[in-house]
This record gives C-alpha cells, sequence and structure tokens, in this order.
C-alpha cells in the first residue's frame, strides 16, 4: 500500500507490549496505537499498522509497556511544599500541630499555584495524566493543570470553619459552583465537591451539597472513616459512625468517593457495593501515618469499586503511582493473609479504570481503547531491575521503577518524551521551590 492509500494519523506509536486493562488481563505483543486528534483511532499488530497508517510522528517504542495514562485519584497538589515538614507524627498531631499553622502562615494563591506546578511534574515524570485535588485555591491548581496539559478532577474543598479559601460553608460551596460554571466545558478539566471530611463539615452543608450534585452530575469526594478515632470519636459525639450518619444524609450513592477507608465493617462494605459508592485507597499515606489498614481483599469481594492514589506530599512522600501500585498489591497481600489478594492486573486497574470510574470518567479515559482519550504511559523495559520478562503487567507492578517512564501523552498531547517534560520549565519550576524552601524552612 503506498503512503498516498495510507491513512494519515497524527501519531503513530509502534511498542513491544500493550496492555489495555480493557479488556481485563489481555497483554498485546508487538501491537502499535495510532492516535488521530486527541483520541485513540485503532489498536492493531504493528505489521498491519505499518501497511494500514502513516504519520509526520511516529514513536518506535520497541523496548516498552504501553498502558493507559495513570489517575492519582486522591491527592493535595499545592502540599508539595510541605513535603518533609512535618514526618514521623501521628494524624491528629500532624494536623493540629503542623499542617494547620503552617497553612494558615503560608497559603495563598501564589503557594497553591506553584505547589501544584511541582505536583504535576512529579506526577507527569511517573507516567500519571489525570490527577484529582482537594486543595484550596482550585482555581489555581486549574490554571496549572492548563499550562502543562495534563487533565484534572479539581474537588473544591468544603468545610464548616473559616479558612484562608472561605469563611463558612456557604461561601465553600458558591465557590465550587463557580469554578464547575468556569469549565463546566474544558475538556482537561472537571470538577466535583469536597467536603473534607464528616467532622468538619455539619449536616446542613451536606444536604445542600447532595442536591447540587445531583443538580449538576457532579462526584462527591471526602474523606471516610480515615482512622480509628475518627469513628470513635463520631460515635461518642452523636452514637453513629460516620457512614451511618452519611448514609441517613442520603449521601451514599454512586456519586460519592470515599478516600482511606481503613476502619470498616462488614456491613458497612455491603452499604457501599449496595448503593455504588467507591473507595480511594491511599496505602503509602496511611502506613507513613498509621492510619489503618483498608481492606482491599474483602472490599473487592463485595463488589466494592476501589481505585488509589498518593494523598499529598506532606503524608506520603511522593506522587508516584508506580509505587503505590505495587504498595497497594504487596499491603492487601499482608493484610487479607492470602497471596493471591491484588494481584498485578488488579492493581494496575485500580490505578487506571477503577479509578476513571470512581471520577466519571471512565467513557473518556482509564483504558486503551479505540474512541477514547489518548492518556497513554510508556515505560522501557530494558533496565537490568526489568530482566528476564515474562509477565509484563506483573513486571510493570512488581520490578519497574517510576524512573523508567519514558513517555506520557494526555489527549494525544505529548507531556513526556525520553524522560524530558515538554509543557514545563523545569529550570524556572526548581528556581521558584528553592524559594519557597527557604522561606518556610526559616519560619
Amino acid at each position: 500500500m503506498s503512503a498516498e492509500t495510507k491513512q494519515k494519523v497524527d501519531i503513530l506509536i509502534h511498542a513491544k507490549w500493550i496492555i489495555p486493562v480493557v479488556p481485563k488481563n489481555l497483554e498485546l505483543e508487538d501491537h502499535s496505537i495510532a492516535i488521530l486528534g486527541r483520541k485513540i483511532l485503532d489498536i492493531c499488530p504493528t505489521e498491519e499498522a505499518k501497511v494500514r497508517f502513516h504519520s509526520d510522528e511516529t514513536v518506535d517504542l520497541g523496548h516498552h509497556i504501553i498502558f493507559p495514562g495513570l489517575i492519582n485519584a486522591h491527592g493535595h497538589a499545592p502540599m508539595t511544599l510541605f513535603r518533609g515538614v512535618a514526618d514521623d507524627i501521628p494524624l491528629k498531631q500532624w494536623l493540629e500541630e503542623k499542617i494547620w499553622p503552617l497553612e494558615g502562615k503560608f497559603v495563598d494563591a501564589k503557594f497553591a499555584r506553584q505547589g501544584a506546578e511541582l505536583a504535576i511534574a512529579e506526577m507527569i515524570r511517573s507516567g500519571t495524566s489525570c490527577f484529582a485535588d482537594m486543595y484550596f485555591f482550585p482555581d489555581e491548581v486549574a490554571k496549572a493543570a492548563l499550562e502543562a496539559k495534563i487533565r484534572v478532577q479539581l474537588a473544591s474543598p468544603v468545610l464548616d470553619f473559616p479558612t484562608i479559601w472561605a469563611q463558612d460553608a456557604d461561601e465553600y460551596i458558591a465557590k465550587a459552583t463557580q469554578l464547575h460554571d468556569d469549565y463546566r466545558n474544558n475538556e482537561l478539566i472537571s470538577t466535583a465537591f469536597g467536603p473534607h471530611a464528616p467532622y468538619t463539615v455539619s449536616d446542613q452543608p451536606l444536604q445542600k451539597l447532595y442536591t447540587l450534585a445531583e443538580e449538576l452530575d457532579l462526584p462527591i469526594h471526602m474523606h471516610v472513616h480515615e482512622t480509628l478515632q475518627e469513628v470513635s470519636d463520631a460515635v461518642s459525639t452523636d452514637g453513629r459512625r460516620p457512614l451511618q450518619r452519611l448514609a441517613e444524609l442520603g449521601l451514599i450513592s454512586p456519586r460519592l468517593i470515599c478516600v482511606h477507608a481503613t476502619e470498616l465493617l462488614e456491613e458497612e462494605m455491603k452499604l457501599l457495593a449496595d448503593n455504588g459508592a467507591h473507595v480511594i485507597h491511599c496505602p503509602e499515606s496511611n502506613l507513613k501515618l498509621a492510619s489503618g489498614f483498608c481492606e482491599v481483599g474483602k472490599l473487592a469481594s463485595h463488589g466494592v469499586n476501589i481505585g488509589l492514589g498518593t494523598d499529598g506530599c506532606a503524608s506520603n512522600n511522593d506522587l508516584d503511582m508506580i509505587s503505590e501500585m505495587r504498595s497497594a498489591a504487596l499491603l492487601a497481600k499482608a493484610v487479607a493473609k492470602d497471596a493471591s489478594a491484588v494481584p498485578a492486573a488488579q492493581a494496575l486497574e485500580m490505578a487506571t479504570i477503577n479509578n476513571a470510574r470512581a471520577l466519571g470518567l471512565d467513557n473518556e479515559i482509564g483504558s486503551l481503547e479505540r474512541g477514547k482519550q489518548a492518556d497513554i504511559a510508556a515505560i522501557d523495559i530494558e533496565a537490568i531491575n526489568n530482566m528476564p520478562l515474562y509477565n509484563p503487567t506483573s513486571q510493570l507492578i512488581y520490578s519497574s521503577q517510576s524512573s523508567q517512564v519514558s513517555h506520557l501523552w494526555c489527549a494525544g498531547q505529548s507531556l513526556l518524551e525520553h524522560g524530558e517534560l515538554k509543557t514545563i520549565d523545569t529550570v524556572l519550576l526548581r528556581s521558584k521551590i528553592q524559594t519557597w524552601q527557604k522561606k518556610i524552612g526559616n519560619s
């Protein structure tokens, strides 16, 4: 077939392995992806692709695994600027004695913008093409994401008490609604409501959020049952566990994204499953803060959709979803006392299609399928730590390092090429962060 009769595409990627995630447990050897505009036009054997397509941009990744761009379903991007300032202390002390005072002193629009820039650079570098974020000044995080050309879902925070971002629950909600209006037609930015936690948001705002979420068709992203103390404090205060209260308020539905969920009874797992709610597991943050263990194996057996997030850099301390997948798989086995719990393929699903489903974006991202957005990551498996290779999915989860991520596309736009960031000026970024380091370090 001559070049004139071949179909012209924008990008043609040839790869040693493609793991599309959907269908399950499929590994395609010597296959290619054709991208037209923002979307995947086709996935087919490389020899067929060379016959059918031609492109001015052909990327030969003959020593790579191609997989869906990873989705970090829970984090606080600007908090990268607090990386390492409050380590090795319990959650309550971490929040009340360290983080909240630092936020009161330093957080403003500039902090949010530049902290988000640092977070986005780190996430791109480790294969993440979409992230969900809950932090103050989400409008600044939106600007940073658009500049870097990465996908984000902004869960605007809602609390009862005043902060630098708003004075009361009504103002938080008004700002969240305005953010939705500002970006409702943006292809890279979606929004959600982000009530911080049951213990920081009272009934009336939660009822208002439920009504607005139904009207606007938005997710509700919330820390839920993060620690045993949170649950016991709730029982002491009003005699109910937090999930019981949320159920009585009508919030447990396919819109609800429960982050952490380390303290769940069997009947609560069934409640989440029966109502289609989602759980976002943050294993490394939970380990570092000794928050408890999310029983991923049990949740999965009940049919709960379980995703994966890093949490913020002040409690992890990185945004590396490659590492997070491995931690999730290993920790699940220890917690369940079952080596078959959360196999490698499931860990990858948690970081891709399950996260997309939780964010309500699974029609667009989370798997490599014809017609979906071209959010695609590539990892070089020629390194010594990847040899020999018998099972590509296992190798990706258990052996690979984020430093091996070589390429990343979001909606067909190159964000990372041969390990180099394409949409972020790293020299300028380093200068900005060094200024913050001196400012915060000297406080």
